[in-house]
């Protein structure tokens, strides 16, 4: 069952709960072809991913994208590490700000544009505080509230 490359959105929702957003970047991901069609097929995780620099190049570690089910000994290693591929001018300005104290780059969503292309909606991100999450479970509740009381009336 292939889905739609419309209807591939792959999210990590833990980040937007654990870290504050300060800048976004859309990034391309360097593929095998077993990964595109697993991708497609709608059998990829971004859950505790995160990414990091090695060599000026940007990687990213922990995204999951489990084996095509109908690759044979082409299979690709589900939780290998993945290039990153943005502007030179992107990656200078990313590494410059990875060097300040507490920021990180989280990945925030995969998604197959127009084109055809897996890419990777990532973000540069520092980390909340203990009482900075229960504020937004607090946000989170009040507009559920809300939510409701606006659907009876």
């Amino acid at each position: 069952m292939t889905l739609k490359a419309s209807q591939i959105n792959v999210k990590n929702r833990r980040a937007t709960f654990d870290y504050e957003i300060i800048d976004k970047f859309i990034a391309g991901i360097q593929l095998y072809g077993t990964e595109i069609k697993s991708i497609r097929n709608g059998h990829a995780s971004l859950v505790d991913s995160y990414c990091y620099f090695h060599n000026s190049e940007l990687w990213v570690k922990g995204m999951n994208i489990a084996e095509y089910f109908y690759g044979t000994y082409n299979n690709h290693i589900p939780t290998r590490e993945r290039k990153l591929l943005l502007h030179k001018k992107e990656l200078v300005k990313l590494e410059r700000k990875i060097k300040e104290q507490g920021l990180t780059i989280v990945p925030l969503r995969m998604f197959i544009n127009e084109r055809g292309y897996a890419k990777l909606d990532i973000a540069l991100c520092r980390g909340k505080k203990e009482y900075d999450k229960r504020e937004s479970l607090k946000e989170k509740d009040a507009k559920r509230d809300l939510d409701r009381v606006k659907k009876h009336f």
